[in-house]
């Protein structure tokens, strides 16, 4: 197996007693789906939160692409590959669809000191978010505000904006949550057709999206990874079914 886009190493979280990540060990390889499952509580968003840099580990380590990056501001760690959604979420509802992924083209282009933009530049970053609007499903919703959007659109528009930035290692943090059965699918479809072209750790609740996508599954439980491997050896796991997913498996 190549190795890994993504190491973390002994990462350990606690908000005064509470050990909200315990001695987290996981890696992500160059296109893997790797899903991160668990209870309410288990932490997973938390963990998250500690990879992409709006939080900071108590100890531990995190390796992109072989480079630590545990010390590193979010933007820091955007431009090393990395790219995340919320589970949330989080676009610029006034804004067209075409518009919102234009803003984070200028944002992964990071600042520039020219006060007139160079010669068809503007024209150039139109037509590549509308490129990233049709590769997420809505070439044909390039001109609607993002507030009309159906909820499984705003999501493909999150991600569309996520991909702005060229990111070789993306965190999905439930991007099923909230959406209907056909919107589901489409999204279980769009997340798969990524991982040519970077790896993801996926954290989600939809059991089924899970077991269809991911290459390993990771099992989380009261911040410890309890159990971890493909989803036919974490299905068979019984801590797993004592812990998470019950009759479900």
């Amino acid at each position: 197996m190549s190795a890994p886009l993504l190491s973390v190493r002994a990462l350990r979280k606690s908000y005064g007693a509470l050990a909200v990540t315990y001695g987290v060990d996981l890696d992500v390889h160059p296109g893997e789906i790797h899903a991160l499952i668990g209870p309410n509580g288990a932490g997973k968003t938390t963990l998250i939160s500690l990879i992409s840099g709006e939080i900071a580990p108590d100890s531990g380590q995190i390796l992109i692409e072989g480079r630590d990056v545990t010390g590193l501001p979010v933007h820091r760690r955007a431009r090393a590959g990395l790219a995340r959604s919320f589970q949330i979420t989080s676009v610029v509802a006034a804004f067209p669809a075409l518009e919102n992924v234009v803003l984070a083209l200028q944002a992964a282009a990071g600042p520039s000191f020219r006060l007139v933009p160079a010669p068809g530049a503007e024209r150039a970053r139109r037509e590549e978010a509308r490129a990233l609007l049709a590769r997420v499903g809505l070439g044909a919703r390039a001109e609607a505000p993002a507030a009309a959007l159906s909820h499984g659109e705003k999501r493909a528009l999150e991600l569309a904006m996520a991909l702005a930035g060229k990111p070789r290692l993306l965190l999905l943090d439930e991007p099923m949550a909230g959406t209907g059965p056909d919107e589901s699918r489409a999204m279980v479809d769009l997340i798969a057709s990524l991982k040519t072209s970077c790896g993801i750790l996926l954290v989600e609740h939809d059991m089924d999206a899970v077991f269809r996508l991911a290459d390993r599954v990771s099992v989380l439980v009261a911040g410890s990874v309890i159990a971890r491997g493909t989803p036919a050896e974490v299905r068979a796991d019984p801590a797993v079914r004592a812990a998470y997913l019950g009759d479900e498996a």
